[in-house]
């Protein structure tokens, strides 16, 4: 039934609001892995679906029109509802493409600028002191020939005591060393390829930046002393109007909402735990998982009768 392929397509709105109560209620660094590797899984249903979908109307094309008799036999349902829902899935299709392409180079372009604003400077230590009053900090995220380094700016530095220095400085390092960017890349990609997952984008960072404030909390043994740095820190910036331009992948420990990030360092640290928002995230993810395999199940037992073979058992 085609609606085995269209179901997986309409699921990734159930998880926004599964994300926000997972990012809030869960221990950070395992609301990161769950919601990100959600977003991941709904997002490949959806680009997986919307191909098979597009599949009677690619059939159209004179390259691929001999093929065409292997949808014949196909119970998908009226031909004109076919025809509309194919169509639909190609330019739905074609707007992810270009969303992700667009997004993936800016993004890049973002990352070179950034990582061109901080060449040639000196590093000790992973750190790198960039000539600015604007008070900023983030984690730079490394490559194939690059390390990953802490961009801190004079301003930021001047900003804060000794003390809360260290703190947001180990705040970077666990993003680094916790590979954040790479949860917010995937995050990204997914967002561009359905728009319901574009809001989950705010969860993983949230996600990211609670563990990271933890893991800092952790290292200087004092959490209102990390609460006091991620507070004066994000003040520091909101103060200057104009902020340094840097990707989205370079986590910053003066974004998202950090009342609630400050809030959660004055409460006990958090406990793993399960919660039945996380249940639901799997079920979800469960959900479209099967779906797009009975989806794709029909299409080759149709496909078999239609090249007279009988269907596998």
């Amino acid at each position: 039934m085609i609606v085995l392929l269209v179901a997986p397509l309409l699921l990734p709105w159930l998880l926004p609001p599964l994300a926000r109560r997972v990012s809030e209620r869960v221990r950070p660094d395992v609301a990161l892995w769950a919601v990100t590797a959600g977003a991941a899984v709904l997002a490949l249903g959806v680009i997986a679906c919307l191909g098979a979908l597009l599949l009677p109307l690619a059939l159209r094309l004179p390259a691929l029109a001999g093929l065409a008799h292997l949808l014949h036999p196909l119970q998908a349902g009226p031909a004109a509802l076919v025809f509309c829902v194919s169509t639909l899935a190609g330019g739905a299709l074609a707007v992810t493409v270009t969303t992700a392409s667009r997004g993936a180079k800016a993004e890049l372009g973002r990352l070179r600028a950034a990582r061109n604003l901080v060449a040639g400077l000196p590093v000790a230590g992973g750190l790198c002191v960039l000539d600015d009053e604007r008070p900023d900090a983030f984690a730079l995220p490394g490559g194939k020939r690059r390390t990953g380094r802490i961009v801190v700016t004079a301003g930021m530095l001047r900003a804060l005591d000794a003390a809360e220095r260290e703190v947001l400085l180990g705040h970077e390092r666990a993003h680094l060393a916790g590979r954040h960017h790479l949860f917010l890349a995937v995050a990204q990609l997914a967002g561009w390829c359905h728009p319901a997952l574009t809001s989950v984008t705010s969860a993983v960072s949230f996600a990211a930046e609670r563990a990271a404030d933890e893991t800092a909390a952790r290292a200087c043994g004092d959490r209102r002393l990390a609460a006091r740095a991620i507070g004066r820190a994000a003040l520091a910036t909101t103060a200057r109007r104009r902020a340094l331009r840097v990707p989205a992948v370079a986590a910053r420990g003066t974004t998202g909402p950090v009342p609630a990030r400050v809030k959660a360092l004055f409460a006990p640290a958090p406990a793993r735990r399960v919660a039945p928002a996380l249940l639901a995230i799997a079920l979800l993810c469960g959900a479209a998982g099967a779906s797009s395999l009975g989806g794709a199940v029909w299409l080759h037992r149709g496909v078999e009768v239609a090249q007279g073979e009988h269907p596998s058992e």
